[in-house]
């Protein structure tokens, strides 16, 4: 039966790749019988994206632009996307290439069979090694092991999704935000995709390795307590060896052999160096906890939409948020 399927594509400095990728795109969705509305949402690119969009926009009347004030990262063009999205189904896709259209039949198939979630699993193995696949795979691994949410190893943002899934995904308004964990932590019916990757297109990854760390930051703290439980275990520990320390001594003058004892200035100089490294450690985990809440507690929104053009009857997605409050995530 047709449906109504939402394509969210978020996009950043991908000039001389949006129109190839709108190409393969239509090559793929115009053979199928569904109802298609495809959503760009142009993370503040400073290159010749806004163009190109422009025109992907003029010659098809599916396309919806949402080009946001300035570049609020990957995640946030991601949730302005699905907050805009109004399809039966909605699937997510980066627009360098490396995640296939040629995957969507399949997706809505699954949908179809009574799937809330579809999560495409990337296989790099045929790939070789590289730092970011050894990286990517031991953080899915540390991750998994700290966090009570299970986290698909190479899972990447490109998803179907029913319409209650998406509601669901969109009544989260958390600041810090890693999708993949939240997709799994809301515990919809899933089916796991493997593909692998392509080649891009054109130009390079925009995830550096800065934004690696920040997302996986996100991640951790977001997702886990064990930062905090970690200090606790320290502090035991350290706690019990303080014990056996005062026992060790008072053994010296019960026994009478207290004249023995010499004075150990480089082992008192190496325990205060490792406590106090501890306690330096065990202060950062909980600034970066009261960072992560000084954050939250602003309310500040997680992106903003400068302008809305194309599709059909369009209109500012500021007035659509005025008006309804619907988009919980404009709303922070």
């Amino acid at each position: 039966m047709p449906q109504t399927v939402s394509l969210v594509i978020p996009v950043y400095n991908e000039s001389g790749v949006v129109e190839q990728f709108h190409a393969q795109l239509r090559q793929v969705i115009d053979a199928l019988p569904d109802e298609f509305g495809i959503l760009y949402v142009n993370d503040g690119s400073s290159d010749g994206t806004a163009e190109e969009l422009e025109k992907v926009a003029e010659a098809d009347q599916r396309v919806t632009v949402l080009e946001l004030s300035r570049n609020f990262g990957h995640q946030a063009a991601l949730s302005a996307g699905l907050a805009r999205a109004e399809g039966d189904v909605v699937i997510s896709l980066d627009g360098d290439g490396q995640h296939p259209p040629a995957l969507i039949p399949e997706m809505l198939k699954l949908v179809e069979q009574g799937y809330d979630i579809v999560q495409t699993q990337r296989l790099d193995d045929a790939q070789g090694a590289s730092f970011k696949h050894i990286t990517s795979r031991g953080f899915y691994w540390l991750i998994n092991r700290m966090s009570g949410t299970l986290i698909q190893p190479g899972a990447a943002d490109f998803r179907a999704m029913s319409r209650r899934a998406v509601d669901a995904l969109v009544s989260m308004p958390e600041y810090h935000r890693f999708l993949r964990g939240m997709v799994a932590w809301i515990g919809f019916p899933t089916v796991i995709l493997p593909y692998l990757p392509p080649e891009r297109l054109g130009g390079s990854s925009k995830y550096s390795l800065k934004k690696m760390l920040k997302l996986a930051s996100d991640a951790v703290f977001s997702f886990s307590l064990m930062p905090l439980y970690l200090g606790l275990s320290l502090g035991g520990l350290f706690l019990f060896l303080a014990v056996l320390e005062v026992i060790y001594v008072l053994s010296f003058w019960v026994t009478g052999r207290q004249s023995t004892l010499e004075p150990g200035w480089s082992s008192l100089m190496f325990v205060l160096l490792i406590v106090g490294g501890v306690i330096m450690i065990l202060l950062g985990f909980i600034g970066m906890y009261i960072g992560y809440i000084f954050q939250e507690v602003k309310r500040r929104p997680v992106f903003i939409v400068r302008r809305e053009y194309g599709g059909e009857n369009s209109e500012s997605a500021s007035q659509r948020v005025g008006e309804s409050r619907k988009r919980e995530l404009t709303d922070r």
